[in-house]
């Protein structure tokens, strides 16, 4: 790798731990009842959403190792969902942390599905709130991300709003 391709790859890789940090703070302490919530019949669930995000790392990470594959997953119970939404940001970025080539410029994770699953993590803040059961704000400039720290247990938020 090259020093630039080493510099687009790490800043992938906190992109990836940011989507790790706002959706474990989205996930945490949802009641079960937000897996089904529904603003109106033409929209998705937040579980349909989470599956979503699953499918978008799944292509990410076979869009690193070469191959064009894309599946569209029905949504597995809540808790599993959320354990699946950690563990394919987990292999992705464990791809990403390994130095193996990638099949696939950086520039295009990050336009596709990267920033795609920005935007769904951002949808289940919106409906958790009108929902009923918001997440506070916070000043994610001040937040300790931590690249490869893709897992559920994330640092403490440093400043959070009313």
């Amino acid at each position: 790798m090259t020093p630039e391709t080493d510099a687009r790859t790490a800043l992938l890789r906190h992109t990836v731990a940011t989507v790790a940090y706002r959706g474990a703070k989205v996930l945490r302490g949802a009641p079960a009842e937000f897996a089904d919530f529904k603003l109106n019949p033409a929209t998705r669930t937040p579980a349909e959403i989470l599956a979503h995000v699953g499918d978008l790392y799944d292509w990410a990470l076979a869009m690193a190792q070469g191959r064009h594959e894309w599946h569209d997953s029905a949504p597995l119970a809540w808790p599993e969902e959320n354990e699946r939404f950690f563990r394919t940001l987990a292999a992705f970025d464990g791809y990403l942390a390994s130095n193996l080539p990638l099949g696939t410029p950086v520039e295009n994770l990050f336009q596709g599905p990267v920033a795609d699953s920005l935007t769904h993590v951002g949808q289940l803040a919106m409906l958790r709130r009108i929902s009923g059961s918001g997440i506070r704000g916070e000043n994610y400039a001040k937040a300790q991300i931590v690249v490869g720290q893709v897992g559920p247990s994330q640092t403490t938020p440093r400043v959070e709003f009313g």
